[in-house]
């Protein structure tokens, strides 16, 4: 039987685009949900081109209720992927899928993370700080942000006269090509 995974975003969905593009064919794993708390995010229109359902939550069905966590066991989801997603997982979520929920986050951790570190804040962060590299961190999700174990990494250097949007280019190619192959060989460790 295939793996099953279930990605959650919350804006555009370009890394969740290259998973699903990842996956399409694949004969070991498939994207089979994709959830979101924000109804105008284009992953969902993402989604439907790939032709796979999706889920919109609010606060109160995330926090307040187990309807997202049943609807991911009736599911039998193997990994949940987080792609931009922007809201702490609550403890639910973290016992019913221990060790199955894995976040890109755009820089290298233990560095640069926390509540409200997220896209342009943390390229904002590093340019300020005068860093000479950045790069991305894959890790495991645990109740705080950017704290799970980290997984995979990979860096790129900062050249004199990078600026923002370079650094999201090039923190964005790094994702691209790394997220997919890291869910992959993740699925691969998971016993059947």
């Amino acid at each position: 039987m295939k793996k099953r995974i279930a990605i959650f975003a919350s804006g555009s969905g370009s890394n969740a685009q290259k998973i699903m593009e990842h996956f399409k064919k694949h004969i070991d794993a498939e994207v089979v949900i994709v959830l979101t708390n924000n109804p105008e995010a284009y992953v969902l229109q993402r989604a439907d081109n790939f032709e796979i359902p999706s889920h919109i939550f609010d606060k109160h069905e995330f926090y307040k209720t187990n309807n997202v966590v049943d609807l991911l066991k009736n599911l039998q989801i193997d990994l949940i992927v987080l792609a931009g997603f922007m809201w702490l997982i609550p403890q639910n979520l973290l016992k019913a899928f221990p060790n199955k929920i894995i976040n890109i986050h755009p820089a290298l951790l233990p560095k640069y993370g926390g509540k409200g570190m997220y896209g342009d804040r943390v390229h904002q962060a590093i340019l300020d700080a005068h860093e000479e590299e950045s790069g991305i961190t894959i890790h495991f999700i645990d109740e705080h942000f950017d704290e799970g174990e980290i997984i995979h990494q990979s860096r790129f250097k900062i050249e004199p006269g990078d600026d923002l949007e370079m650094l999201k280019f090039k923190g964005q190619q790094l994702e691209h090509l790394h997220y997919p192959k890291v869910v992959e060989q993740l699925l691969k460790k998971m016993k059947s």
